[in-house]
C-alpha cells in the first residue's frame, strides 16, 4: 500500500535555555533523543526549526530600559519627541515605551487608527463610519477621540491601550500627549524629532518624514542597533522583534544566526548521515479572523535558514488537474495520471494555470507559520519543531 501520511510537525521539548548555553548542541541532542524516544527516523530534507527566543536567550541578547533611554536621548536629543505607529502590546512595546519615555522630556504619542499595524483594533471601522471620521486625513486629539469613541478595551486583553500607554509615559518621567493619525507627516506639527515604530512600513515612513522636514528621524530598528554600555543589540533590527523579559529589561531579536543553523545542519549530518534543513523562526505570518490580529510583529519570520529553504513552493493544484485535465478519469486511472503529471512538472510553474491557487509565499514564511502554531507561545515547552514530509508530494512513497 502507498504511504498514507504526508507532512508531520512535531513539537520537541527542550530544557530551559540560559545565557551562554551551547544552543547548537542542545538542539541537536533534543532532536536525536526525541527520535529515539518516539521511534521516528531522521531523513534527508527533514526540517529542524527553533524559536528565536531560545537563540536570543543563549546569546544573552538582553538590554535594560536604561540602555534604551540612553540611546533614545543620544539619537533624538532628549526633548520633545514624536513616537509614532507603535503596536498595541504589553509584551512587545510597553517595555520599549518605558525606556523611550525615560529618554525624553515629552512624548507625543501618535497612534494609527482604527488599528495598529498588526491588526490590534482601538475602534471598529463601523464606528468610524457612524461618526463620519476619515482615517486617511483626520487627525484626532485624545479629547476628540474620547468624545467620539469613549473608552474602548481590547477584546482579548481587556486593556484600554490609550490610557495604558499614557500612564506608562508619565510614570517614566515624561510629559505625555496622545494624538491619532495615519499620515506619518502629521507628527511634524508637534515636533521635528521623531521615532517611528512601525515594522513593515518603516522605510516608507522614514522617507515621507525626511522629505516633509523631519530633522532627527529614527526608526525603532535603529535603537540598540549597537551596544550601549555593554547591552545586547541587533545591528539589523534594533528593538524590532524584542519582547519583555522583566519589568526593566527586554530580550532582543537574535543576531548572527546563520552560522548557528549551518552548524546544526552539520552536526546532524555528522551523527546521522542525513542532510536536514534548519531554520530560526519568530512570529508566523497569518491573520486571526476574529481578533483581526496579523501575527507578524517580528521584522521577519525567519532571520536565518539553510540554503535548501530558499524560494517558494513549486506545486500543482491537484483539484485543478482532476477537474480540468483529467475530468474524464476516476479511481486508479486518475491517480496515476496525476502522479505522472507531477513527475514531469516544470521546475518553475509561475504562470501555469495548474498551479493557480497554490500559496504564493516563501517557504520560510510558510514553514515558520507552521512552526509557530506547533510550538505555541505559552507553556508547551516545545521551542524546537521537527517537520517531516514537507517537501513530499502525491508521488512520494
Amino acid at each position: 500500500m502507498s504511504r498514507m501520511v504526508g507532512t508531520i510537525s512535531r513539537g520537541i521539548r527542550a530544557p530551559i535555555i540560559r545565557s551562554g548555553d551551547d544552543i547548537a548542541e542542545i538542539v541537536t541532542n533534543c532532536i536525536l533523543e526525541a527520535a529515539e524516544n518516539d521511534g521516528f527516523s531522521i531523513r534527508d530534507r527533514d526540517i529542524i526549526a527553533m524559536t528565536e527566543a531560545i537563540v536570543a536567550r543563549a546569546q544573552g541578547n538582553y538590554a535594560s530600559v536604561d540602555a534604551i533611554a540612553t540611546d533614545v536621548r543620544n539619537k533624538l536629543g532628549g526633548g520633545t519627541i514624536g513616537v509614532i505607529f507603535p503596536i498595541l502590546s504589553r509584551n512587545r512595546f510597553a517595555i520599549c515605551l518605558r525606556g523611550i519615555a525615560k529618554g525624553a522630556e515629552k512624548v507625543v504619542l501618535m497612534l494609527s487608527y482604527p488599528s495598529d499595524e498588526v491588526g490590534n483594533h482601538l475602534i471598529t471601522l463601523d464606528a468610524l463610519d457612524e461618526k463620519g471620521v476619515d482615517p486617511f486625513k483626520d487627525v484626532l486629539s485624545k479629547e476628540r477621540y474620547r468624545e467620539l469613541f469613549g473608552y474602548e478595551k481590547h477584546p482579548f486583553t481587556g486593556v484600554d491601550y490609550v490610557e495604558y500607554y499614557e500612564n506608562l509615559i508619565r510614570e517614566s518621567g515624561a510629559e505625555a500627549e496622545i494624538i491619532f493619525a495615519n499620515d506619518p507627516r502629521a507628527i511634524l506639527d508637534y515636533t521635528k524629532d521623531v521615532l517611528h515604530c512601525d515594522i513593515h512600513t518603516r522605510a516608507r515612513t522614514k522617507r515621507l518624514l525626511k522629505a516633509a522636514g523631519g530633522e532627527r528621524v529614527v526608526g525603532l530598528d535603529e535603537i540598540l542597533s549597537e551596544s550601549v554600555d555593554g547591552s545586547g543589540y541587533n545591528e539589523m533590527y534594533g528593538l524590532l522583534g524584542s519582547n519583555k523579559s522583566t519589568e526593566a529589561e527586554v530580550k532582543l531579536f537574535p543576531r548572527d544566526c546563520q552560522g548557528l543553523v549551518e552548524d546544526i545542519q552539520k552536526r546532524i549530518l555528522d551523527r546521522t548521515g542525513k542532510c536536514v534543513e534548519v531554520m530560526v523562526y519568530g512570529d508566523g505570518a497569518f491573520k486571526d479572523p476574529v481578533g483581526k490580529i496579523w501575527e507578524l510583529a517580528d521584522p521577519v519570520v525567519s532571520p536565518a535558514y539553510t540554503a535548501g529553504l530558499e524560494g517558494t513552493p513549486n506545486e500543482l493544484k491537484l483539484k485543478y488537474l482532476a477537474d480540468n485535465d483529467f475530468a474524464d478519469l476516476s479511481g486508479e486511472a486518475l491517480r496515476d495520471a496525476i502522479k505522472e503529471q507531477i513527475k514531469k512538472k516544470d521546475a518553475n510553474l509561475v504562470g501555469n494555470m495548474a498551479s493557480e491557487g497554490t500559496t504564493p509565499r516563501r517557504l520560510t514564511d510558510l514553514i515558520g507559520s507552521l512552526c509557530d502554531l506547533t510550538s505555541g507561545s505559552g507553556d508547551k515547552g516545545t521551542p524546537i519543531v521537527f517537520i517531516q514530509g514537507y517537501f513530499d508530494n502525491y508521488t512520494s512513497e
